[in-house]
């Protein structure tokens, strides 16, 4: 189908309901959770190579959702009780239904937005997402223009983001930008702020690259622990500038815990209580993949994440599956490492689950921490992750590492060697709940 032809499918409306948003609601203890936000890999093809692409998109899964099975998901969706549909990919722009898939989710009362590189959303594309109903679509911009080619892999990358972020604001979409934190754009994070501001970006994504999938064979991208003190000390003054440009910082929930920049940096996005609040996969996130596998979170795959199919059971009843609610469930006897004795552990439990499981085998010990990175300072230490085990070539694979606990002095460090040394552990498919064995007891 070319984008005319779905242009000419699209319904004619008056008007479309007012959006009912992915504010997450309250349960009760027992009660199951109704997932409000949806994040749907519409496609797997893209027209990027990124060096850090979690689901390594190129070419389109052979068994993607047809049009009709796409709409019917949507039926679905809004049933569950899903608030708002962010559609991903590879790029789902190189879908040309995509148009018919965001109108049936605003005409089902639902957010429709976009998250996208950008590479090739023309004019005509962006004018038919705005005919359609989007509401907002974010542009992945990844630093300044050096490190945004480089790590999108792709000649003039950053210009052409640029100028489909220009096509959208100029056809009346909302826009926003969200750029992953690595060891290349920690440097630009202020720089960066200033070029999208002026572009009128209502709000800016932050996150930190985690090693699955390409990312994983592209180790120089990926921080070291002890590095999230100088970003923090960055994101401080992005914050305070990012309030006077009127630009909302939105981090991900990669990106924290709980150190004195903590409030600041969630300010707008966690009003009640100012900080994380716990891994909200299987929780209120929901992840589809192009093929229609539902899954816990949009940023894992796998057998530890993926439910199932929902050609064959329907979302409903995945959404009870194991590897969809094991998460929602976790507490703090799912913690390891220091994970386990942090003052914050009932609270995060472990922070981002798409950051420790690629690191480390599962959940529940993540030294990609603010407050963790702090306390091993206080104390004189620092922490690096070391690389145990390569990623496999699916989609989401990840490597396994150690975390290496040391002496910031390197004098120490050269005489007296690691402090502390945290191995992988076994996965969930292995041990669903609790800590999990080191793989070393398997042997």
């Amino acid at each position: 189908m070319r984008l005319r032809e779905a242009k000419h499918h699209l319904p004619i409306v008056d008007s479309l309901p007012v959006a009912r948003g992915r504010g997450f609601e309250a349960t009760l203890p027992g009660q199951v959770p109704v997932p409000r936000l949806a994040v749907w890999e519409l496609t797997l093809a893209c027209d990027q190579r990124c060096l850090h692409c979690g689901p390594r998109a190129a070419d389109a899964r052979p068994d993607e959702l047809t049009t009709a099975e796409a709409l019917q998901l949507t039926e679905e969706l809004a049933e569950m009780g899903v608030g708002e549909v962010v559609l991903i990919g590879g790029e789902a722009y190189l879908r040309n239904d995509f148009i018919l898939i965001v109108r049936r989710i605003r005409e089902l009362g639902m957010s429709a937005t976009m998250t996208t590189g950008g590479y090739g959303l023309t004019k005509d594309r962006a004018e038919a997402l705005v005919e359609a109903g989007i509401e907002s679509v974010s542009l992945s911009i990844d630093g300044m223009q050096e490190s945004h080619d480089l790590v999108r892999n792709t000649k003039d990358s950053w210009e052409h983001a640029f100028r489909a972020l220009r096509y959208l604001r100029d056809a009346g979409c909302g826009v926003a930008v969200n750029t992953q934190i690595n060891a290349y754009t920690r440097f630009e994070l202020l720089d960066l702020l200033e070029l999208i501001a002026a572009e009128g970006v209502h709000s800016w994504q932050l996150q930190i690259t985690v090693p699955h999938g390409n990312a994983a064979d592209n180790l120089e991208l990926v921080m070291e622990p002890y590095m999230l003190l100088e970003v923090f000390d960055a994101l401080d003054a992005v914050c305070d500038r990012a309030d006077e440009l009127g630009v909302r910082i939105w981090p991900a929930n990669s990106l924290g815990y709980f150190g004195p920049v903590e409030r600041k940096l969630r300010a707008k996005q966690r009003m009640r209580t100012g900080h994380f609040g716990g891994c909200e996969a299987g929780k209120s996130t929901i992840g589809i993949e192009s093929n229609g596998a539902i899954k816990n979170c949009p940023s894992l795959g796998g057998p530890t994440n993926v439910g199932g199919s929902w050609r064959e059971e329907g979302l409903a009843a995945l959404w009870t599956k194991p590897q969809i609610d094991s998460l929602r469930n976790r507490t703090r006897t799912d913690l390891w490492g220091y994970c386990a004795q942090c003052y914050y552990a009932d609270v995060c439990k472990g922070g981002c689950t798409a950051v420790s499981e690629p690191l480390m085998g599962r959940p529940g010990n993540n030294p990609f921490c603010h407050y963790r990175a702090l306390q091993m300072d206080k104390e004189g230490m620092r922490e690096r992750i070391e690389l145990v085990k390569p990623a496999g070539a699916d989609g989401f694979a990840f490597a396994l590492f150690r975390i290496v606990r040391e002496w910031v002095d390197e004098a120490r460090r050269e005489s007296e060697g690691p402090v502390a040394i945290e191995e992988p552990r076994v996965d969930r498919t292995i041990e669903w709940t609790g800590p999990g064995r080191t793989i070393d007891e398997l042997v």
